[in-house]
């Protein structure tokens, strides 16, 4: 059963430990609605794909990867598949290694069964305890979780913003600076300044990891190779294989496994 979201914060903001696991299951396109907490949180799933939004990006996140969300950032989840979350949540000063930003991370395999194992757990256990030994080894990891590239930044401009909104509407669209300048009246060398002011990333840069990560989406519900990298505007499945490999560096086929 999943409990209000009101009660579920009340019971993670008021508890009086360090470390905490959780364990929800969800169904598919349940949406979290936006929300903070005061203590850090591990936001992963066992199974399925989250798409998190927290302040001006998002972040698509497959099985084996998760985000870390530092206490207090106001961020919402929503799920494209079913999913089973197992979630982390440490309280602030548990750690001073812990990450200070929102980011995609890996989860090793061994923090993944050390976050399974511990779901059960009482939280209130005695400090020489084996679950507190879990428990202590958990922080020990997130204190080491490497940085991934699956976050899509959101720009404020309005013209930009309506560039990348449609871009996400349709990521096959081939519209190229030209054409943007010449719809929006803006000069291309401006809209390709304002990208990189806004997002980091130049139009070409945003479109592909837009591409990129809804291709994860479709992947994770079962969409062929060779239907979603025509739907993403790429010439081949072969073509759309290289793109993936060179930013994620596995195949798709291999990234969820």
């Amino acid at each position: 059963m999943i409990k209000p979201l009101d009660k579920f914060l009340a019971d993670i903001d008021q508890g009086d430990w360090d470390v905490r696991s959780s364990a929800t299951d969800y169904p598919e396109n349940w949406f979290i609605q936006p929300h903070s907490h005061e203590k850090h949180q591990l936001i992963y799933a066992i199974e399925g794909v989250m798409v998190v939004h927290a302040a001006s990006s998002q972040w698509t996140v497959p099985p084996s990867r998760g985000i870390w969300m530092p206490s207090g950032e106001v961020h919402s989840i929503r799920c494209v598949g079913p999913i089973k979350m197992r979630s982390v949540f440490v309280h602030p000063d548990a750690s001073p290694d812990l990450p200070a930003e929102t980011r995609a991370v890996s989860v090793s395999a061994l923090l993944s069964e050390l976050i399974k194992v511990s779901v059960d757990f009482d939280f209130n256990c005695h400090p020489d305890s084996r679950e507190a030994r879990v428990l202590r080894l958990i922080l020990d990891e997130l204190t080491i979780l490497p940085t991934l590239p699956l976050n899509l930044p959101q720009p404020t401009d309005q013209r930009i913003n309506r560039i990348c909104t449609v871009l996400q509407r349709d990521p096959g669209d081939g519209s190229t600076l030209s054409d943007w300048s010449a719809r929006l009246s803006l000069d291309a060398k401006t809209i390709q300044r304002r990208f990189r002011k806004e997002t980091g990333m130049t139009f070409g840069q945003w479109r592909q990891q837009a591409r990129l990560l809804l291709a994860l989406e479709r992947i994770a519900v079962g969409g062929k190779i060779i239907d979603i990298a025509g739907e993403l505007g790429y010439d081949s499945p072969s073509a759309f294989t290289t793109m993936f490999k060179k930013q994620f560096g596995k195949t798709p086929s291999d990234f969820f496994k």
